[in-house]
């Protein structure tokens, strides 16, 4: 892995992994949109639920980062429609959101997210997260190393 500017790459040998940001703080998802294409990620950006899931079938994102306090469809009922289209099971849900209450934790967790993260999100932390989604779709799971034991 390359390191730059504090942010650590993966090497990409590969078709990039197709993300969707969907946050009406269109600074937050633009910013964030940036950094990913940075990285060699394939992005689409939404300010909102209902323009998301029209084009969910045309991009068919293998990851989504989801504000999920957001007016009109909010980003739970997002993860949901996400989880119960032809893709949606597969992919790889992150919530990105200011609310760190046990019931923001529980409603993200009852929608089918895989991750809640409490803004303002480690850039770090999300490549980290995306980079290791995209090795295990890519590659498998991680060997498991052999035992020493006898």
């Amino acid at each position: 892995m390359a390191k730059t500017g504090g942010i650590v790459l993966a090497p990409l040998e590969h078709a990039p992994l197709r993300v969707m940001i969907v946050d009406d703080n269109m600074d937050a998802s633009d910013s964030l949109g940036i950094l990913l294409r940075m990285v060699g990620f394939s992005i689409r950006i939404h300010h909102g639920g209902m323009t998301a899931i029209e084009e969910v079938e045309d991009f068919q994102p293998e990851a989504c980062v989801l504000d999920i306090t957001m007016p009109g469809i909010d980003g739970c009922e997002l993860a949901r429609r996400l989880r119960g289209s032809p893709h949606g099971k597969d992919m790889l849900l992150i919530a990105v959101t200011a609310l760190s209450t046990r019931d923001a934790y529980t409603r993200t967790t009852e929608a089918g997210f895989d991750r809640h993260i409490v803004k303002p999100a480690d850039p770090q932390q999300l490549l980290d997260l995306l980079f290791e989604f995209e090795r295990e779709r890519r590659q498998g799971p991680a060997a498991t190393p052999p035992s020493t034991e006898s």
